[in-house]
């Protein structure tokens, strides 16, 4: 079994949170997130996780909590202290892309006010209503995906 390379670990968090962040995800949760998916145990206070990353606690605090939020991290107890623990959540991807009526069902509510604004009869209306369609058939088809992914893995698939 080959060693861990901490400095090629280090990178990889980078370039993660790097490309997450390209993508729309704020730059220090993705940091965050990035550091408690290759601790070993997958948990880290929010001192360790400001140490390895080289930021404040405060700093490490204030992604967690958005990360917290967003249900890709939990918080917990650490035993005999009063500090908190923070820990990614297992298949956290799959199951954030569906929660709380999944990100397209929202982008689609607010697609419709949109239609509501300019009138359905109109041109933009018609564009804005054939994107609100689009986003409905993605959070349908994120959610069919989603329950693919969760029968392969019990091995149901």
């Amino acid at each position: 079994m080959a060693e861990r390379d901490e400095e090629a670990v280090r990178r990889f968090v980078e370039h993660l949170a790097m490309t997450l962040n390209d993508l729309g995800f704020p730059r220090m949760p993705a940091r965050v997130l990035g550091a408690l998916t290759v601790a070993e145990d997958g948990v880290l206070t929010a001192a360790q996780l400001g140490a390895w990353l080289g930021v404040s606690p405060a700093a490490a605090s204030e992604a967690v909590r958005y990360l917290v939020q967003v249900g890709l991290v939990l918080r917990e107890p650490v035993p005999g202290s009063r500090s908190t623990r923070y820990r990614a959540v297992g298949n956290s991807w799959y199951m954030a892309s569906v929660a709380k009526g999944g990100v397209y069902k929202q982008v689609a509510d607010v697609m419709g006010e949109g239609v509501a604004a300019v009138g359905a009869a109109t041109a933009a209306g018609a564009r804005i209503t054939e994107m609100t369609e689009f986003f409905l058939f993605l959070q349908e088809e994120i959610a069919a995906l989603v329950e693919k992914w969760q029968a392969k893995r019990a091995g149901t698939a």
